[in-house]
Formats: structure tokens, C-alpha cells, sequence
């Protein structure tokens, strides 16, 4: 057999391809070896060429994120999500296979991979013979990974059909392999792509529902309830408190603004707010430093949640709702209640006086604020029970539409 050296004539490629060959075919990272991924004589070629056991499963070339629909079942919007971001580009995504997919490209499993190249040439291929690729890196098993066609003919001239010469490759690393078929999604290859840079576009795609509201109003019935839902629920308060104790980069850059604010290790809430509360340059210092660190911490919960394969989360928070998490939320939602309810409430939960219920109520923003702040507001005057009726109802339909 005779390899081609092919650079332009894409058609030739395609009908190598189409009749059962092998052509090493260019991508961002490395050359693929690829022939045609529903033919198992072709796919059986592969396995032998390389030196690959056929245990090892075989990922897909495709010119696009609407082939996962055509080639896989049960495709989480995270995973379209994913490919919209990075696809042309250097992930593979695992997801479960439809039986259109050979048994040898799965190797016997019931998953696929599926990967995009960002490589015109290579493109151009695919949507040529209209066929997805099974395409591993075009080197004997156990080699170097090759990056350019002179190194693919020393391993394989004379064994395939044809070399695609698209140039030297950019990247040279194998693209990062995530699985999606099942929760949580796990990284099973670390390669061009960042786990943090996935993780982040992962935590793009949660919708985030703010939820505020003042002491005794109902909040955490109305957080509960989104928790039932699948919702994480992140409390920026017990965040903060948290932080103030266990981070030692907010320790120490609260100490190197304010002074001696920590003793034996814990923060002196007195002192602290003895400085802040009577300067307000001192007081938009503090909100600046706590709310950058909260941010973060709140932030990687999200990513971790998303990785988890969740597609929904609740913040409690007024205050980063106003600042890094304004443009993030789908929708904010106020929680109000009279007066009276909310001293009962207090009673009931915490034990103090009616007269401190009052005067804590009292420091608080009114109803109004919170409401002018929100998109919807919710109106706790009757039991926990009805509550919870009110809020199912409501979460229900409006995450309908969002």
C-alpha cells in the first residue's frame, strides 16, 4: 500500500475514508488516526494498526454538538453547554451511545466519546464523507503522540491510505476526556483543557435564584423547599462566618488593614466593627475584602455542584446580590412578612425577648426595600405549611421558564 500525502484535495480524503481506509488527519492537539467510525472493518484496521487492545474504547470525530443527539442518548444540557463553549476545541465528551454506534468503537460498553477538532481540514472532512471518526492519536501504542504528517508516515508509510497534512499541531497534548454519562462527571484524562476551565463553564449553565428577605420572614422555608427541588443552597452569612475562622488569606489581609481584629485565632466581631461601623471609607474596606473572598468560596461550590451534574442553586444574600452575583442570578426573589409574624417567629426559633425580636426587626431594611430590589415577591402571613404550598407552586412554574 502506497500513503498519500494529501493538503488539499479534501474529496480524496473523504472517499479513502468512505471505502473502508485510514487517513492521519490533523487536529489543535495531535494527528488522529481515522477511518470510518460505524464500519467495524474500518475500526478493526485501527485497533490493529496502532497496536491497540481492543479493550480500549475508541472516541468519535464529529463536525458539531448536534451529533450527540444523532449518536448519543440521555444528553444532559450540560454537555451541549460544554461543546457550545469548546467545541471546535480540546475536550471529549463521554455520554451513553445510541446502537448505532459499533460495539468495537465502545469496546463492549455501553458510552462514547465525542470530540470536535479545531482543525479546518479536519472539519472540512467530516462534513465531506458526512460520517463521524474514530480517530485516536495516529501513533503506535505506547509512542509519542505525533504533531506533524512527517512523523505520522515514520510510524505508519506504507499501513494507511493517507496522510492530511495540516501543518504542525499547536497544542501537541491530547484532548482532556470528561465523562457525562453519569453523575458526577468526572475527568478521566487531564490534557488541553483545564478541569477549573471546565468546571467554570459547567457552573455557567446553574441557574441561580436569589432569595433575601429579613429575620423571621421565611427565607429558610423557602430555601428548603428549593433544596427539595435539587437546588444547593449557599448561605452567604454561615459562608463568611466560616471564612473568618478558616481562611488564612482573609485573616491575614483583614489583619494588615484593620490591626489586631483576631485573638487566639478568632475574629473579635466588637473590635472589628468598633473600627468599621464609625468610618465609612473603613467599613467599604471590609465589605470590599470579605465580599472578594466570600464571592470566590461561594463560587467554587457552584463548580463543584455543577460538576455534580446540579442545574440549580439559592443564594441568600442581599448584599452580594447588589455586587458580584448581580448579573448572575435568573431571578431574585423577596421574602416578606408583618411584623408580629416575624416576632413570633423569632420566639419560637431563637428564645430572646419580644422587646429584642422588635429592635433587631427594626434595624433591619423594611419589606420595601427588599421587594424594590427583586423581581418577585413572596408574602409569608400564615403557618409553615401554607408557606411551603405557596413556594412549590411558585418555584415550579417559574423555573418552568427559565
Amino acid at each position: 500500500m502506497k500513503t498519500e500525502i494529501i493538503t488539499k484535495d479534501i474529496s480524496r480524503a473523504a472517499e479513502i475514508i468512505s471505502s473502508g481506509g485510514l487517513v492521519a488527519v490533523p487536529t489543535e492537539t495531535v494527528y488522529g488516526l481515522a477511518g470510518n467510525g460505524l464500519n467495524e472493518e474500518a475500526v478493526k484496521e485501527i485497533y490493529s494498526v496502532k497496536g491497540r487492545p481492543e479493550v480500549k474504547a475508541l472516541s468519535l470525530m464529529v463536525p458539531g454538538k448536534e451529533a450527540m443527539k444523532q449518536y448519543c442518548e440521555n444528553v444532559p444540557g450540560a454537555a451541549c453547554a460544554l461543546a457550545e463553549k469548546f467545541w471546535p476545541g480540546p475536550l471529549t465528551i463521554i455520554l451513553e451511545s445510541r446502537d448505532c454506534v459499533p460495539e468495537i468503537v465502545r469496546a463492549g460498553g455501553s458510552t462514547v466519546g465525542l470530540r470536535c477538532p479545531d482543525h479546518d481540514l479536519t472539519l472540512e472532512l467530516l462534513k465531506s464523507c458526512a460520517l463521524p471518526l474514530a480517530a485516536p492519536s495516529a501513533n503506535p501504542s505506547g509512542e509519542p503522540s505525533p504533531k506533524n504528517a512527517k512523523k505520522v508516515l515514520e510510524y505508519f508509510d506504507g499501513k494507511i491510505g493517507a496522510v492530511l497534512d495540516g501543518g504542525e499541531c499547536g497544542i501537541g497534548t491530547e484532548s482532556t476526556i470528561i465523562d457525562m454519562s453519569q453523575r458526577p462527571y468526572r475527568i478521566l484524562r487531564k490534557g488541553a483543557l483545564s478541569e477549573k476551565e471546565i468546571s467554570r463553564a459547567l457552573a455557567e449553565c446553574i441557574t441561580l435564584v436569589g432569595i433575601t428577605g429579613g429575620s423571621g420572614c421565611g427565607k429558610t422555608t423557602a430555601l428548603k423547599v428549593l433544596e427539595k427541588m435539587g437546588a444547593l443552597i449557599v448561605d452567604a452569612d454561615e459562608v463568611y462566618h466560616r471564612l473568618c475562622s478558616e481562611s488564612e488569606e482573609m485573616k491575614l489581609e483583614l489583619t494588615e488593614r484593620f490591626g489586631a481584629v483576631y485573638k487566639d485565632g478568632k475574629l473579635d466581631r466588637k473590635a472589628l466593627g468598633a473600627i468599621v461601623f464609625s468610618d465609612s471609607i473603613a467599613l467599604k474596606d471590609l465589605n470590599s475584602i470579605t465580599h472578594k473572598y466570600v464571592s470566590a468560596e461561594i463560587q467554587r461550590r457552584i463548580e463543584r455542584h455543577a460538576m455534580n451534574g446540579g442545574t440549580l442553586a439559592a443564594i441568600d444574600a442581599i448584599a452580594l446580590l447588589e455586587g458580584a452575583f448581580a448579573k448572575r442570578t435568573a431571578f431574585n426573589v423577596a421574602i416578606t412578612a408583618p411584623t408580629e409574624a416575624r416576632v413570633q417567629r423569632l420566639l419560637m426559633r431563637e428564645g430572646i425577648s419580644k422587646e429584642y425580636a422588635r429592635s433587631r426587626i427594626a434595624a433591619q431594611h423594611p419589606n420595601e426595600y427588599f421587594q424594590e430590589k427583586c423581581d418577585y415577591t413572596l408574602h409569608n402571613g400564615g403557618s409553615r405549611e401554607e408557606f411551603e404550598c405557596v413556594c412549590n407552586k411558585f418555584f415550579t412554574e417559574v423555573l418552568k421558564s427559565v
